[in-house]
């Protein structure tokens, strides 16, 4: 998939009433009180969600809530260590697939042309496969190499039974049509979620291979328990690959029992390049969670968020530092000002990076088990 998302601007719930409906009256307004930007830590629970798991399942909230009139720095979503653990959870994963089918799941990456970004984003996730027990082959293939020949060697991995999953690194040189070669990797091996059958069952909420980076998104959220349902979030970037599908989930019906791509149930806003500078303020200022994949370095500042937010940071910007004279990665969020007044915020990098790297490993080990089913 294209490492370069930045390239774009493109449970448990609660049947009656609001979810503050589950707690006592006092509890309720503590959680009310924190949406303002005190900090709310107890034990035996994360959040809200902590306490909507012991209200479903009848137990007492935990004893130990403490509200701090004094807001601290955002806790960083640390994309690093959340990988790390789903390494090794997939590692365990492989295990069981050696046994079953006797080999270990087989990624294939093809790349074409000399991007050096592209080289860099292709070790990363060989290196990756390398640690929890994928095997992962390269296919390096010259810049003038035609695109009629490109799709041949798709075609050829396509029908090999030793091959599980396919990634076509993006992007392509200017001569190769991005969609076409992306439509030719079957859908069962796409990997990258590209594919629009793929694409298409995602939509209608049906089991299929999602993007990769919006996968990552969601189990950041997930992972660190942040609350969506009910809750305003806002999407900056509308690409096919990074930010429609992370508005699709956050969108997207968890409740429903004929659901399969578990939506997270809050309103969504999309804003793009031609959202006027004066709206997006206007969006922004009212979302709980705000998703940046706009590829502008400080398009989010802290004046412009709400206390108490979560910002998930995709956006990839190389910069000069006015200090140093060096480059430096950035995101679209401008971090100094934005760490004082989140509740939750990702580091670039660090962050959805790492991320994007594990869902295509865990992508991979869907495909060799054959889990969709098309």
């Amino acid at each position: 998939m294209s490492g370069a998302a930045s390239s774009h601007l493109g449970t448990s719930h609660c049947v009656e009433g609001s979810i503050l409906s589950c707690f006592e009256p006092a509890l309720a307004t503590s959680m009310l009180f924190s949406s303002r930007g005190a900090r709310v830590v107890m034990r035996g629970g994360r959040g809200v969600l902590g306490l909507l798991r012991r209200a479903m399942l009848g137990q007492a909230p935990a004893q130990h809530l403490h509200v701090s009139h004094n807001r601290l720095r955002a806790e960083l979503i640390d994309g690093k260590k959340v990988a790390a653990e789903i390494h090794r959870e997939l590692a365990e994963e492989v295990q069981s697939l050696l046994g079953s089918k006797g080999r270990p799941p087989h990624l294939v990456l093809v790349r074409v042309g000399g991007d050096p970004a592209s080289g860099s984003y292709v070790r990363n996730k060989t290196r990756a496969a390398d640690k929890i027990g994928i095997q992962s082959t390269i296919h390096h293939l010259p810049p003038d190499t035609s695109q009629s020949s490109l799709l041949a060697l798709v075609h050829q991995l396509n029908t090999d039974s030793d091959v599980d999953a396919i990634l076509v690194q993006l992007p392509l040189p200017e001569h190769m049509e991005e969609k076409v070669v992306c439509n030719s990797v079957s859908p069962q091996k796409d990997v990258d979620g590209f594919h629009v059958i793929n694409i298409g069952r995602f939509c209608l909420d049906m089991n299929s291979m999602a993007p990769c980076t919006p996968l990552g998104v969601m189990e950041l959220i997930r992972r660190y328990g942040i609350e969506t349902f009910g809750k305003n979030a806002v999407v900056c970037g509308r690409s096919k690959n990074v930010g429609l599908p992370i508005a699709m989930l956050l969108h997207g019906d968890g409740i429903r029992p004929d659901g399969e791509t578990g939506g997270m149930d809050a309103t969504t806003t999309i804003c793009h390049r031609y959202t006027p500078v004066e709206q997006l303020r206007v969006f922004v200022a009212t979302a709980d969670i705000i998703v940046t994949a706009a590829g502008l370095p400080g398009l989010i500042t802290g004046d412009m968020i709400k206390p108490g937010c979560a910002i998930i940071d995709v956006g990839i910007n190389r910069i000069q530092d006015p200090t140093t004279g060096k480059s430096r990665l950035v995101g679209d969020c401008d971090f100094e000002s934005c760490v004082e007044k989140a509740a939750y915020i990702t580091p670039v990098p660090g962050g959805v990076g790492p991320m994007t790297v594990a869902m295509l490993m865990r992508n991979t080990i869907v495909a060799a088990r054959g889990s969709v089913r098309y």
